[in-house]
């Protein structure tokens, strides 16, 4: 069992800055799964995704050992918005939005991947994950990024407003008709496969 395991996030960064390496090691184990998701739901290309998420954790360093990061209790929101901005940088740079979605499993699909699943089991996952992938590529860019920073990265309302620079009504209202759009679509597919 990790030595800091129990202890906040707060903490680590505390004992990271203070020069004990293996803090911050606790802290990136802890969050990176839904960091990375995060931009890999972004940016819809899992090697593009691991560069940014490198990118991501050298902006998270060099913040935190030159006092930019303030202890507000919500480190992990913090790093998301980081996160965030690297996505839309790069796609400024590239003057372009992804059109491909690229499936992506994380540490549990993984692991489940790992058990002794039958092979239907494992072909109505894919399934499923390919169907989710292209409902979302369906929504709006504002909705589906919302949806994304709401529901895979954890932000509050606050946070995503904070995050994308929109008011908390607006982001609420792109959650709701993002949810309602996904909705809509699950509906018409089933009676399309029906």
């Amino acid at each position: 069992m990790n030595l800091y395991s129990n202890l906040t996030d707060q903490e680590l960064i505390r004992l990271y800055i203070s020069g004990n390496n293996p803090a911050f090691t606790t802290l990136v184990h802890r969050h990176k799964s839904r960091i990375f998701t995060t931009i890999v739901l972004l940016v819809r290309d899992r090697n593009l995704a691991e560069d940014i998420f490198q990118e991501v954790f050298i902006k998270i360093v060099n913040a935190l050992q030159s006092g930019h990061y303030v202890d507000n209790s919500r480190f992990l929101a913090w790093a998301v918005r980081i996160a965030h901005n690297a996505c839309i940088s790069h796609f400024r740079k590239a003057h372009t939005w992804p059109q491909v979605v690229v499936s992506y499993n994380d540490e549990l699909g993984d692991s489940m991947e790992l058990s002794e699943h039958s092979q239907e089991q494992r072909m109505i996952k894919a399934e499923i994950t390919e169907e989710i992938n292209v409902m979302l590529d369906r929504l709006p860019d504002q909705q589906r990024e919302a949806l994304i920073l709401r529901y895979y990265a954890d932000l509050s309302y606050k946070e995503i407003a904070h995050t994308v620079g929109i008011s908390i009504n607006t982001a609420l209202g792109r959650v709701r008709y993002a949810l309602m759009n996904l909705r809509k679509q699950a509906g018409v597919e089933s009676l399309v496969s029906a």
